[in-house]
């Protein structure tokens, strides 16, 4: 689980937090996710692994506005060592406020599939620990 403070930057005119903030910080949930199960994105990196985004869906659920601590939640969907789909659940004094999926896919540097249970089995083996017996959103 990860919180982050909406800041106003990240506000319209209205006051409400622009939809397109919420894919960043999807992104930001998933970067901590990587680090709290041992594996920054940035050490797959130097290992030669990239995730590029396959594909997002997202309900906006209800707003957010300057001030709102937003917590959220990071999950696995499915992996089968190629593509991972991971949840988001975001909530503000535990009300959802939005959810989504963005679903991944693992290259190697010249863009051909990656078999992340060949090429980084523990990997496969801290996403299975950290999904078993969850509800698929993380903590």
């Amino acid at each position: 689980m990860m919180k982050r403070k909406v800041q106003y930057y990240e506000t319209d005119m209205m006051g409400v937090v622009h939809h397109a903030n919420y894919l960043h910080w999807m992104e930001e949930a998933r970067i901590d996710f990587m680090d709290q199960i041992g594996f920054p994105y940035r050490r797959m990196e130097a290992e030669g692994v990239f995730s590029p985004v396959k594909s997002l869906q997202v309900n906006y659920l209800k707003p957010c506005t300057f001030g709102d601590e937003v917590e959220i939640n990071v999950g696995v969907k499915d992996f089968n060592g190629v593509v991972i789909t991971i949840t988001y659940d975001m909530r503000v004094n535990s009300e959802p406020v939005f959810s989504g999926t963005s679903e991944h896919v693992f290259l190697d540097r010249n863009g051909r599939f990656v078999r992340m249970r060949r090429m980084m089995p523990e990997f496969c083996e801290a996403i299975e620990k950290k999904t078993e017996g969850k509800d698929n959103h993380g903590d």
